[in-house]
Order: C-alpha cells, then structure tokens, then sequence
C-alpha cells in the first residue's frame, strides 16, 4: 500500500509500505476512506515531537471500513464504517477507568502517527478497536465525521469543558485556526455571551464570524484586551483559551482573563513559555493543560447527526491521496493559502488495484 512516512525533521514521502496485518486480537484493520492533516503533524515535522522516529506512517485523524477484525473485537466488524479515533484505550488501566484515556497506561493514548504507523495511508491497523473506534450513523458522510476523530473532541474537552464555560461567559480565544475554530463551534453550545477570536490572519478570522464568533479582532493591528475589557465592564474574559501553541499567544491569554478565570491550554507547543507568575500569583487564575480524553466522542457524533453541530465548512481544501504531498504544502502555508482542514479521499489508482483483487 501507499503511506506518508516521516523520514525525520522537514523530510516525508508518500511511499510503498507493508500492509498492515491484524497483531492482537483486539485489532482491526480499517480501509481509510478520508483521512485529513493535523496541525500536530506539522510539529512533529519541525521535530518537536523527538518521540516519532524516521519511518513512521504519519496520520490521527481519519473514517474508513473495516477489513479485517481480530477474534477479541466486539463492537464492529468488516464492513462497517467507522470513525477512528485519535486516541487508543486499552480500557482496564488505572487512566482508563477513570475516562482519561490519553494517559492510557496499556499500550493506548496518543500512539496513531506518534508511536506506532498511523492513518495517512490506505490502510491503518487501530489496536483496542471496541474502544478506539465509533461506528459512522446511517446519513452521516465522512466529511462530517472525520473532524471528530480530533479537533473536535479536543477543542471540546481541553478548550470548553476544562474552561468550564457557563452561560453569559465571555470567552476569548487565541488563534482561529481549525482548533480555535472548534473551540468557538463547541463554545456555542453553553450560550456565552460573547465570543471574541483574536488572531493575526483576516482569512481565518472571516472563518471565526461563520462558525459563531460575536467578535473578531486581528491584534496586529487592534489592542485585544481593550475590546475585551468592552464587552466585559473592564473586568476581562471569563474564559481565555490558547488555541495557536506559541509561547506568546499563551501569554496573551494570561493576559487576557480577569481574577478568577480560567485558562485552558490546547495548543500543542514546542518550545517554553514564560508564566509571569510575579504578576498573576494574586489573580486566583485557574490555567490548564491537557491531552485529549475522546470520552465525548460519542456525545459529538450524536450531536452531528442530529444536525445540531456542522463540521464541515472546515475543509477548505480536497485531495486525492496520490497528492499528499501538495496537501501537505497547502496545509504548512495556511497563512498564505486560507486552509483550515485538508480533506484527502482515495485516489483512483487504489480503486483500480482493488478492482483487479476482486
């Protein structure tokens, strides 16, 4: 089969590889019918993930049908069509039975495109399938349903639920990109009464206004905390996410709650951050951190079924997998090009193969 494979810091390759083959019996292998690039991907790129080695099948994100299951699976079999999640639950831990599942102490967590091959390729082998996968809703497309294997749940659990967002809140939140922008679309849900995006690209603050934001405000050019005291009585956010993962954005967030807020961390950072602790050791701020759990998966697939969350004004741009290449430098260059989600489908060539196997 055809993968995205890291060759270490600034190099892949869309490449032959092995097919994955079922090696537990919890196990499932799953046809990848969309599949899409994550912000993380670009970190472990830079290298600020040390922990992905050269020759790693790169990918979290992806909805495809199962193939092949192991004797132990329960909860889907071959032919279903599944969401696979970001996160792998072995489900009897000490992490698991409290439903953190990142933290999986069994051989789950965080280990798709990060510690073992993962979902960029045309087939993906997904360990602890009962727990590690959902099954896709009769009337549901893969284009609505890729966007929670992770950006959902994540701006969801780390953004809005550790915030505790609560009716009337203002909420600020820094960066619009596809996490900022989840964050806004969950934030929603618990009727804050203003949402404030703060970025510095005008594309992707036009995007924050479409997915529910009250107010926009590029700080290039505007000062964000005056347009949050506004709306605030000189107070500040309730609630101020990070939603970039640079050491400046979250100490604008910092900057932006008032005494007694909340800032919750969701952005993926790779480099230190000063905590101006001299300044805000008086503030009563409660400040977050926070690998996704998934343990709102199922709640988020309901809610998009019942057509009471839309994810899909998020892809920005389409692929073919025979192009991931050029996927890739659309997503690394969003800035330039507007993209907020890459959505990359079967290319004709493995339509073609599996024409001939049958």
């Amino acid at each position: 089969m055809k993968a995205l494979v890291y060759h270490g810091p600034g190099r892949r390759s869309w490449q032959d590889v092995p097919d994955p083959v079922i090696e537990q019996p919890t196990d499932v292998i799953v046809r990848v019918d969309a599949v899409t690039i994550c912000g993380t991907d670009l970190h472990i790129l830079k290298g600020d993930v040390p922990e992905v080695e050269p020759g790693r099948i790169l990918g979290h994100e992806a909805v495809g049908t199962v193939t092949a299951a192991g004797a132990a699976v329960r909860t889907v079999a071959p032919g279903d069509r599944v969401l696979v999640s970001c996160i792998s639950a072995c489900g009897t831990c000490r992490y698991c039975r409290d439903g953190s599942y990142g933290q999986c102490l069994g051989g789950g967590g965080w280990v798709l495109g990060h510690l073992i091959d993962g979902t960029q390729a045309e087939y993906v082998r997904v360990p602890f399938a009962d727990n590690s996968t959902h099954r896709i809703p009769d009337g549901v497309t893969d284009e609505q349903m890729v966007m929670l294997a992770d950006i959902l749940p994540t701006s969801y659990e780390v953004g809005v639920l550790a915030g505790a967002v609560a009716p009337g809140d203002v909420v600020a939140i820094v960066g619009a990109g596809p996490i900022g922008l989840a964050a806004i679309l969950t934030a929603k849900l618990f009727s804050p009464s203003h949402v404030v995006a703060i970025d510095v690209a005008d594309s992707r603050l036009e995007a924050a206004r479409k997915f529910g934001a009250d107010i926009v405000v590029n700080s290039s050019r505007e000062d964000p905390r005056a347009v949050v005291d506004a709306v605030s009585g000189d107070l500040g956010a309730d609630v101020a996410m990070e939603a970039v993962g640079l050491p400046e954005t979250f100490e604008q967030a910092v900057c932006l709650v008032r005494p007694g807020g909340r800032v919750p961390n969701i952005g993926v950072h790779g480099a230190p951050a000063t905590l101006h602790l001299e300044q805000i050791w008086i503030k009563n701020l409660t400040i977050t951190t926070g690998l996704v759990d998934t343990h709102s998966t199922p709640t988020l697939v309901r809610l998009v079924g019942n057509e009471q969350i839309d994810t899909t004004p998020m892809i920005t741009h389409r692929f073919t997998m025979d192009e991931f290449e050029r996927a890739y430098d659309v997503f690394g260059r969003a800035g330039e090009t507007g993209a907020l989600k890459v959505l990359l489908t079967p290319s004709t060539s493995r339509s073609s193969r599996e024409g001939t196997r049958t």
